[in-house]
């Protein structure tokens, strides 16, 4: 019982800090008893399957071990959660071009302001993803990290050597440009809805393009919108590959060497 109790709360410490952040896991909607019954049901499943031979030092190095096991959890859910954000920040340069920026609601999942078409397009996408089964690949991720990154694991030379720090930048980067990608059929439309305005008041200077444009650029961006719509599901499809790769990336950079 001494030798596992410290294994299962080391256990338990990477599984919690993998729901705070994750997608669906994560949400303020999801009441904070099931998070916490469910990381222990799952850490039970960990520790039953694999982690009852294991050994961990019972000294203040053990505290060393409870950080490096949370910042484990925590990487590996905010990629999850890096790739979900592309979502709104594409939202949010549909909304700087469309006009909406200015009307930025409270999003009831984070508590924060949130873009109009970024939560409206987050919200499809949290749907399509649980129904998808993305959910139940995120507990394979969770619960198979063990076979990748074992609990002694070589993370924090990784951290010294750069390696850890450069797929996080990479990744940022790759999130930014799926984003700009995403909104760009959108941005480059009402782009070209705005010179089109700016002939129109070259042309004839009796309109009030400041009248006109406002609800034109709103009429046009909704209704190309409802055309891109069946797209979504192939758009969202290729980001959910993009983010379980990104994680097995992780998974595989944190990997102990033989």
């Amino acid at each position: 019982m001494l030798q596992s109790f410290p294994v299962f709360l080391l256990i338990f410490c990477r599984i919690t800090s993998f729901f705070v952040v994750v997608p669906v896991f994560s949400s303020r909607s999801i009441p904070l008893q099931f998070k916490i019954g469910l990381s222990f049901f799952v850490s039970m499943i960990v520790f039953s399957s694999g982690g009852t031979g294991i050994t961990v030092p019972q000294d203040l190095t053990y505290v060393i071990l409870i950080i490096r096991e949370v910042l484990i959890g925590l990487l590996l859910g905010f990629i999850g959660y890096l790739m979900f954000m592309t979502i709104q920040t594409a939202g949010s340069f549909i909304d700087i071009q469309i006009g909406f920026a200015i009307a930025n609601v409270i999003d009831p999942l984070t508590g924060t302001s949130a873009p109009i078409f970024g939560n409206f397009k987050y919200m499809i996408a949290l749907t399509m993803f649980v129904i998808m089964n993305g959910h139940h690949h995120l507990l394979n991720a969770i619960v198979y990290s063990y076979d990748w990154v074992p609990i002694d694991n070589i993370m924090f030379f990784k951290m010294l050597d750069g390696s850890l720090s450069d797929f996080l930048v990479r990744s940022f980067a790759q999130s930014f440009m799926l984003a700009f990608q995403m909104a760009a059929p959108l941005v480059t439309a009402l782009f070209l809805t705005d010179v089109g305005l700016a002939f129109l008041a070259r042309t004839a200077p009796q309109y009030n393009v400041f009248v006109i444009g406002v609800p034109l650029k709103i009429i046009i961006g909704l209704a190309l919108f409802l055309i891109l719509m069946p797209s979504l599901a192939y758009l969202f499809q290729n980001l959910y590959d993009i983010m379980f790769e990104s994680m097995q990336n992780l998974l595989v950079l944190l990997k102990k060497s033989p």
